[in-house]
């Protein structure tokens, strides 16, 4: 159970018409977005994932010459 207390008049107005206009009620409109954004990664966990897998071993170099390379084909 989540209760979110003060959300302004004119955005529940808003996200009231969103899932009407869906066929929805406010509150399976509301989990539907909760579920999605739950699902995603936060910045800090795809932060740690990169962080945990270590250097490339890709030089800037190598990356900026297959830039430059890609851009004369």
């Amino acid at each position: 159970m989540i209760q979110i207390r003060n959300v302004p008049e004119s955005v529940h107005r808003t996200l009231k018409a969103r899932a009407a206009s869906r066929g929805m009620t406010l509150s399976d409109y509301l989990k539907r977005d909760l579920v999605e954004t739950a699902s995603r990664p936060s910045l800090e966990e795809i932060e740690a994932r990169v962080g945990a897998r270590g250097r490339s071993g890709v030089t800037t170099d190598a990356v900026v010459t297959a830039i430059r390379d890609a851009r004369d084909a």
